[in-house]
């Protein structure tokens, strides 16, 4: 009986593990609350508060191609203004927070949740096309 609790106990820390930490629950909260914060930073051209709220390779690869800091770059940038956010899907320590009128992706880093995508449009049967992106 032992070792059939110690394999149950095994399995529920590697299916923990697998799940990036966390409830789904709160990882959907922490991804809508960093895309609110995006998209409020951005609406008010806080380009300092939005660069922070990116990824490390997204703040990275859009003020290479512009030539310029984040914050230059992102005023550069033709984001639409998102509104509200109506649903987060998570999956694992990845979300896709979809708003009125944009899509944001998000990836969970130690210090939170961060943007690794923005701007993104669908497209039928193709990788959503995103105006600020990561490598």
């Amino acid at each position: 009986m032992t070792g059939r609790w110690f394999g149950v106990v095994i399995a529920v820390a590697a299916v923990s593990a697998a799940s990036g930490c966390g409830t789904v629950s709160e990882r959907r909260d922490g991804a809508t609350a960093a895309s609110a914060l995006f998209e409020k930073a951005l609406g008010s051209r806080q380009y300092a508060k939005v660069c922070a709220v990116l990824a490390p390779a997204t703040r990275e690869e859009l003020a290479q191609s512009a030539r310029a800091t984040c914050e230059e770059a992102v005023g550069q940038e033709d984001v639409p203004a998102g509104g509200p956010v109506r649903h987060v899907d998570v999956y694992g320590n990845q979300a896709r927070a979809v708003l009125t009128a944009d899509t944001l992706f998000l990836s969970r880093f130690p210090g939170g949740w961060k943007v690794t995508a923005a701007g993104c449009e669908e497209r039928p049967d193709k990788p959503y096309q995103c105006e600020i992106k990561g490598g």
